[in-house]
């Protein structure tokens, strides 16, 4: 039996790069939900849905700027790990942009994404 090698590690300029990114677009996805439930208008059932979607997307990607903050992440494995969960919460948070998107066109959900607001 061989002697297991050092874990591949990756520089540390490219991490900081990946940290820089994933904090810009953690700070769009908390500005938008802020913005978004900071809305006056009262909430429906239908809202619920993109509520969790971006709610579970934007704790994905916290966990990831954490988990990229942390000393091992230089680890090539954990933060491949890392890279991958970011990409799925951005997904998600996507995913819940665009049906909170279909709701305010389709009129289903009573917090607007478009500007548009009830008349009352």
């Amino acid at each position: 039996m061989t002697e297991p090698g050092p874990e591949e590690r990756i520089d540390a300029t490219f991490r900081n790069g990946s940290l820089t990114a994933a904090g810009i677009i953690l700070g769009f996805s908390l500005s938008f939900i802020s913005r978004w439930v900071s809305n006056p208008n009262d909430w429906s059932r239908i809202d619920i849905v993109p509520m969790l979607l971006l709610t579970i997307g934007i704790a994905l990607q916290v966990k990831v700027f954490a988990d990229l903050l942390a000393r091992d992440s230089l680890i090539a494995a954990k933060y491949d790990r890392a890279r991958r969960l970011f990409l799925i919460g951005l997904s998600v948070v996507a995913v819940g942009i665009g049906v909170a998107l279909v709701n305010d066109i389709l009129g289903l959900g009573s917090m607007p994404i478009l500007g548009g607001g009830s008349v009352g």
